[in-house]
């Protein structure tokens, strides 16, 4: 029988990156660059007022040209420059505290289909929870299990 007691805050990912409303789109860019995340919160003092995914993200650079002149590169890069990210972010965001169960996050998980989720206490951004978390957290239980 599987253990239903563990929580959100034992297995959820920290510290956490994350940008600012008034970050430009080309931070956001160097930021998936350089690490291997897909979901940036927005946050003001700690507090979460908005999240961006790399599908966000992909989804705005889909729009742009499709030519690689050097013109419009430059346009191109000008618009991440100049673009902010709370123009670009979802800001409707669902969280989970550290305290709740992993089963009521897949349940978050499944009906929204979100793949991550802030997790705040007090108010505060202390942590996200993926789906990825969940998988490895699974696969490393049953691992466990089964040994």
């Amino acid at each position: 029988m599987r253990d239903r007691t563990t929580t959100v805050g034992q297995i959820m990912s920290t510290p956490v990156i994350t940008v600012g409303p008034d970050d430009t789109m080309k931070r956001v860019q160097d930021i998936f660059r350089m690490n291997n995340i897909h979901h940036l919160p927005v946050v003001v003092e700690g507090k979460v007022i908005g999240i961006l995914s790399k599908s966000d993200y992909l989804r705005l650079l889909h729009g742009f040209t499709l030519f690689k002149t050097e013109k419009s590169t430059e346009y191109n890069d000008a618009i991440m420059r100049s673009l902010l990210v709370g123009e670009v972010m979802t800001k409707q965001v669902a969280t989970l505290a550290p305290d709740d169960t992993l089963e009521m996050a897949a349940g978050f998980f499944r009906e929204n289909l979100f793949h991550a989720l802030p997790v705040v206490s007090k108010g505060k951004l202390v942590g996200i929870l993926t789906t990825f978390d969940l998988i490895t957290f699974a696969f490393s239980e049953s691992t466990v299990m089964n040994s």
